[in-house]
């Protein structure tokens, strides 16, 4: 075990030439630098955030919602049929005509009424309304609370939101600061919270999708914490978080029926999305670790994995704004958002 932590922990993958962990340890006093171990505290974090969650959806958020007349209401659910529950679960979902028939002849039920069965067992495995108007509200509130707190960070406290040369100045030698700690954390945690959250909510067609999602973004933040780029890793968190309130904003007028609050959003969203993913972060974050890095640091093996890392992200940004954009110009063209809106949940479940 002792050998296989000391492979991984390579000084000569993650560090810069000439640089130990021991030279990170031996700090001045009042002085810290980020620590691997640092990152084991999101853990019982996230148990705490979706604790959180859990009583913000139950009496904070479902309050909104029964307020905008979005009432938890059941759906009307399947009469109970072991046959067809069996073809359910095993075979398929959306039975064809030949299953049909079949299924007709052996319960003699008419065609349409096995149908109609199918689609309202598909239906009740769907959230209501409800669930999704206060799962929105949940994250469009801490999306919403990290990036003022993250912007507020970075614009009070921090060169490097003017200069990104600053973000490799001293490098790896730079302090830790109290609240690049709770950011970095913070948002760690919460992600960590979406992926115990995904084996409690109700399932969804993008569950895996989610969760590599999720794993990947965890990764990164990892990854960039681990060697002290907390610097730039900030920078990338900040845009990324920049629209995602957004989105979720638009979720939840399309869930209250506010359909031109949501048009409006929407399209502030698609306008936010595209500056912070398509201008912001390829000339103001990737420049900065690709060449102004190279200037000052100079490259490492850590710093081609973190590189790469961010240009397969800016590579899913341009398939993403190809999609939102599509969205964006159907919904325009018919005045109608809310119609195109679940296909940009799933196309946005990534960033």
């Amino acid at each position: 075990m002792a050998a296989l932590s000391a492979w991984f922990w390579s000084e000569r993958f993650w560090l810069p030439h000439n640089v130990t962990w021991a030279d990170l340890s031996e700090q001045a006093p009042g002085v810290e630098y980020p620590k691997p171990a640092h990152l084991f505290t999101a853990l019982p974090l996230a148990l705490g955030i979706f604790g959180v969650r859990i009583l913000f959806e139950r009496f904070i958020a479902s309050a909104c919602a029964r307020s905008l007349h979005i009432h938890p209401g059941v759906g009307r659910r399947a009469q109970p049929n072991a046959v067809l529950e069996k073809v359910f679960t095993s075979i398929t979902k959306n039975p064809d005509t030949r299953h049909l028939d079949g299924l007709s002849k052996q319960l003699d039920w008419d065609v349409r009424k096995v149908q109609r069965w199918f689609r309202h067992r598909r239906n009740q495995d769907k959230p209501s309304t409800h669930t999704k108007f206060c799962e929105s509200m949940w994250r469009f509130t801490f999306y919403l609370g990290i990036f003022i707190y993250g912007v507020h960070f970075l614009w009070q406290v921090i060169p490097w939101m003017w200069d990104t040369r600053h973000c490799w100045y001293g490098y790896p030698y730079q302090p830790l600061s109290s609240g690049m700690y709770y950011f970095y954390v913070i948002q760690l945690a919460f992600y960590w919270s979406l992926m115990f959250s995904q084996f409690t909510d109700i399932k969804r067609k993008d569950f895996r999708v989610m969760f590599i999602h999720h794993l990947a973004t965890v990764g990164l933040i990892s990854f960039s914490y681990a060697n002290n780029m907390v610097r730039v890793g900030s920078l990338v968190m900040c845009v990324h978080d920049a629209s995602d309130f957004l989105l979720e904003a638009a979720k939840m007028a399309n869930y209250a029926k506010f359909q031109r609050v949501c048009d409006s959003i929407f399209i502030v969203f698609s306008l936010v999305f595209f500056v912070t993913r398509l201008i912001i972060y390829p000339l103001w974050v990737l420049n900065s670790t690709m060449f102004e890095s190279w200037d000052i640091v100079g490259p490492y093996p850590s710093w081609w994995v973190f590189n790469s890392l961010l240009l397969v992200l800016q590579g899913l940004h341009i398939f993403w704004s190809y999609l939102i954009a599509r969205i964006a110009i159907r919904a325009v063209s018919r005045g109608k958002v809310s119609h195109y809106l679940h296909i940009c949940i799933f196309s946005h479940c990534l960033t």
